[in-house]
């Protein structure tokens, strides 16, 4: 139990789980009186040196009254945080307010009790902390200091400390370093002897870039760890042939691992030393093992996996691969037994991958690591593959040898570099996947396969970088049951399906609907240069199925060029000279070659060869990217892929599909891929309006939010803006609503009427009859009091009372196309931008399209542009165009809006008529909350349990 200092109760979402430089992990929290020894002990660890460095003379032990100024924080004006390995401190952090002297300040009275100040307490809080670190010798190098500062950092700024000063021995250049290297707005001094470094804690484009890149390196490494190990223990080998241990060392060195194996089961005899016929070291324990072991694969009934874990940490195991099954899959027992897996291992710094899981492949040459439940290791090549469940690894592994893994010597078309199936993925998950493919040079393509995005901000930002360097091919499932599967502890989203696309689309990810697309595409991507457009030549031996290809391309939004028949009676000669014709041709960017069986002569080994050395030579410009479409010639695919004898290395391996369909497909998202990178390489801005009066929304937005603030016991504190509110804010950011005037009676909507200016529109704003003109509960174009006042006759004759419909009058707006803008927060993704056209086109039909905000200038022209029914809005059989944009000025000032203002956590624009000329907002609401935690933006750290 951790005991509160002070007056102020424990901050317990200040602890995380850290991934430091090494790979290896570690803990930070608040340091609590309760950690009086531990503090001692860590300072008795410390170099003479590294004291001196802290202190400027030589401290060789603490006081007492160091010890209890060291422990006891009010956590608000004085704050510790330690980093812990095990029970150990290894780092500490802690900064002291000052004030404009130097001398210790504290906040005013009117603070909260969480320590922020509360609204209209008076004068400001000092907002200077001097700020001081001290890393165990051991330790450092790790980048603990790093990941302190960072954590530090974020606490100040929640304790409106809005600037760190550090006083340093100029000696000391590795903690300057630490402080330098972080990026933030820095000023630099020296007097009497010592570095003054003040530097101001509001994050920068550049320390959030150095965070990242920190981040990225930390958990590369750790997943790096678990891949290339130099040794494997595998705990809970059977004695008999059979079981998931045994069965695992055998893959292991099937596979030709250059590592070294241990087999450990605490049943062993005592005088068993060597298990056979596999003839490796055989242990009843881990502690009998007397070399270093890197990776322990962990295949014990659940309930013994505690005391493994414990015996892996005291012997410094690196990482663990958990096979053992029983844990969140099983229920509420089986949840609370894996968080408190990941908390044990976490406490010793190793990482998990599992539990439940398949296992962990690694084909490099200098490793050969098959520490899974796959019979064979693949053959190498350059597809990095994911997966979340077991049997779909094993039906992805199955399907990539299928189609050609090459000869051992080489890079097969669906080689695999590493593959990683996570089970449960209660720690390694796909995201530390994407941070180490990121840079793998390995790994051309990455294939995953997804059941729950567990960050899905994280997910999203790591993908975007990973495709702007090489593709992200992913396949999701659970997409319509509205829960992760049982296994999973992740956030609950509310986003659709749809939207979850469309986010995954603006991130550059290429996704896919099935297992079969993911392998078809992969292949493709993975062997063949992008495509650089969309034009497509077709050849072969039959009319029938050129036809068919041609139709495909169409469909998939392609551009076919007519298919060239070679006739059933072509050569493979001919299909040569006709594949090098094409691949010539600056009209087109890809050729798909099909080919049907030639009558009583198989020529699949000549066609092969034909096709591949065409592609081979294809002459000057641009490489483009060839597959076959075959009609039942099950030799070809392998020939095409490299495995015939005569293949050399470098040889050109072309992808074959059994039907046209597959291909186009694969074709296509290449297309669209390729179309994506060179978008993204010229990214648009987020604009800048000067109209916009970002502190003034800030203000309205303190002053509306304050009575939500105070409830303190309603579980939903959001505020409905009313009609006048939320035009005011908008009016904030230069979006203008068409104004309503009530009319609770004939007389007052005359009036109204009259001060608009006729013709107006009479409308309900009863929700039950918003937008619904289908009921005739919207009237138009009334142009004299006579009409007005027939129509409000009408209204309340079919719909109900005056005051039951809530109507309003309106001027009425230009002619033009409705449609619906809206943003919302999701707790998970963050903020979404959407657009979609008024009616039916969205409420039926579903077509609305969705980005992530900020959006760019870019962006919100693609918006606009990839809805169904967006013709509608550039001329659509005769029509006029609309006012794209200053549509498209809307979407951006909306967009601008709710990324500025976390709080504003719902907007609703219905309709937005978009004429020739301008536009006009006729219905608006808002929505504000205190705003959702940005763990985007924050200090790094692991999904915590």
């Amino acid at each position: 139990m951790r005991t509160p200092s002070d007056h102020h109760s424990y901050p317990a979402h200040w602890e995380a789980d850290v991934v430091l430089r090494d790979g290896g992990t570690a803990q930070i929290r608040p340091i609590t009186p309760d950690d009086a020894q531990r503090l001692v002990s860590f300072y008795e660890r410390v170099s003479d040196e590294s004291k001196y460095y802290r202190f400027f003379a030589p401290y060789p032990r603490l006081s007492d009254r160091d010890v209890h100024r060291f422990t006891h924080h009010d956590y608000v004006d004085r704050v510790g945080l330690a980093a812990i390995v095990g029970d150990e401190f290894i780092a500490t952090v802690r900064y002291d307010r000052i004030d404009s002297r130097g001398m210790p300040a504290r906040s005013p009275s009117g603070a909260a009790p969480d320590g922020r100040l509360a609204a209209g307490s008076g004068p400001a809080p000092a907002d200077e902390a001097e700020v001081a670190f001290l890393v165990q010798d051991a330790h450092q190098g790790r980048g603990v200091a790093s990941a302190l500062l960072e954590h530090i950092a974020a606490v100040a700024r929640e304790r409106a400390i809005r600037r760190f000063a550090a006083e340093v021995l100029p000696a000391n250049t590795k903690m300057i370093k630490v402080f330098t290297d972080a990026g933030y707005t820095q000023k630099r001094s020296f007097e009497d002897g010592v570095v003054r470094l003040e530097f101001d804690l509001e994050p920068t484009d550049r320390s959030l870039a150095v965070m990242r890149a920190r981040e990225q390196r930390a958990e590369a490494r750790s997943v790096q760890r678990l891949l290339a190990p130099g040794s494997v223990a595998v705990i809970g080998t059977s004695r008999s042939s059979g079981g998931v241990g045994r069965t695992v060392l055998r893959n292991l060195l099937d596979g030709g691992f250059t590592g070294r194996v241990h087999a450990v089961n605490h049943a062993f005899p005592d005088d068993l030393t060597r298990l056979e016929p596999e003839g490796v070291p055989a242990h009843r324990s881990l502690r009998a093992i007397e070399e270093p072991v890197d990776l322990a694969v962990v295949a014990v009934p659940a309930e013994r996996v505690p005391d493994v874990v414990a015996a892996c940490g005291d012997h410094g195991v690196q990482g663990l691969v958990v096979l053992s099954a029983g844990y969140a899959e099983s229920g509420r027992e089986g949840r609370d037994r894996q968080r408190d897996l990941v908390r044990q291992a976490r406490t010793y710094g190793m990482r998990v991958i599992g539990p439940n899981a398949f296992g962990v492949i690694n084909t490099a040459e200098g490793v050969r690591l098959n520490a899974s439940l796959s019979p064979q290791l693949p053959n190498p090549g350059r597809l990095g593959l994911f997966t979340q469940s077991g049997a779909i690894g094993i039906a992805l592994l199955s399907g990539l040898h299928r189609r050609g893994a090459g000869l051992a010597s080489l890079a097969g078309i669906a080689g695999i570099s590493t593959f990683v199936s996570a089970g449960n993925r209660a720690d390694v998950s796909g995201n530390d996947l994407l941070q180490y493919w990121y840079d793998d040079p390995q790994t051309d393509v990455v294939l995953m396969y997804l059941e729950s995005i567990g960050n899905p901000r994280k997910f999203t930002r790591l993908a975007k970088r990973t495709a702007a360097v090489k593709p992200v091919v992913v396949v999701k499932g659970a997409r319509h049951t509205g829960s992760a599967p049982t296994g999973h502890a992740v956030p609950t989203t509310r986003i659709p399906d749809a939207t979850v696309s469309d986010l995954l689309r603006q991130a550059g990810v290429i996704r896919v609907d099935t297992v079969t697309e993911l392998a078809d595409t992969g292949v493709l991507l993975a062997s063949q240069p992008l495509p650089a457009g969309p034009r497509v030549a077709i050849l072969g031996n039959s009319e029938s199925l050129g036809l068919i290809t041609y139709d495909a391309c169409l469909t998939e939004g392609l551009r076919p060029l007519p298919p060239r028949d070679l006739t059933t009676a072509a050569t493979p000669e001919d299909f040569r000279r006709a594949l090098t014709e094409a691949l010539a041709d600056d009209s087109c960017d890809a050729v798909v070659v099909t080919a049907i069986p030639w009558v009583g002569d198989s020529r699949a080994d000549a066609l092969a060869t034909a096709v591949r050395e065409a592609a081979q030579t294809s002459g000057p410009g641009p490489d483009k990217p060839v597959a076959v479409v075959h009609l039942e010639i099950q030799e070809l695919a392998a020939a095409l892929a490299g495995t015939g004898e005569e293949s050399a290395p470098g040889t050109r391996r072309i992808p074959a599909y059994p039907a046209a369909e597959r291909a186009v497909r694969a074709l296509a998202e290449a297309v669209r891929y390729t179309r994506w990178r060179q978008e993204a390489a010229e990214p648009g801005r987020v604009p800048e309006y000067d109209d916009i009066d970002e502190a003034g929304a800030a203000a309205d937005i303190q002053v509306l939010l304050a009575p939500a603030d105070g409830t303190g016991d309603d579980a939903d504190p959001g505020v409905e803006l009313s009609a006048a509110d939320t035009q005011r804010l908008l009016a904030r950011y230069g979006v203008s609503v068409l104004p309503a005037l009530s009319a609770p009676d004939p007389d007052t909507a005359v009036r109204a009427a009259e001060r608009l200016g006729f013709p107006v529109a009479l409308k309900p704003t009863a929700s039950h009859l918003r937008h619904r003109t289908d009921l005739g509960g919207v009237r138009l174009e009334l142009g004299s009091e006579a009409e007005l006042r027939r129509a409000y006759a009408e209204l309340t004759g079919h719909l109900g009372r005056p005051e039951e419909l809530g109507l309003v009058v309106q001027r009425m707006a230009p002619r033009g196309v409705d449609t619906v803008v809206r943003a919302a927060i999701d707790p998970a993704a963050g903020a979404v931008l959407s657009f979609g056209l008024a009616g039916a086109p969205s409420e039926l039909l579903g077509d609305t399209a969705h980005r992530l905000v900020p959006v760019t200038g870019r962006d919100a022209a693609e918006l606009i542009r990839s809805v169904r029914t967006a013709p509608l809005l550039f001329g659509w059989r005769g029509s006029k165009p609309v006012d794209t944009a200053a549509l498209e000025e809307l979407l951006l000032r909306v967009s601008r809006l709710v990324d500025d203002h976390p709080e504003v956590v719902a907007v609703d624009l219905e309709p937005v008529v978009v004429a020739q000329h301008g536009l006009s907002v006729l219905g608006a609401s808002a929505r504000l909350a205190p705003p959702p935690p940005r763990t985007d933006l924050g200090p790094r750290h692991m999904p915590a349990y």
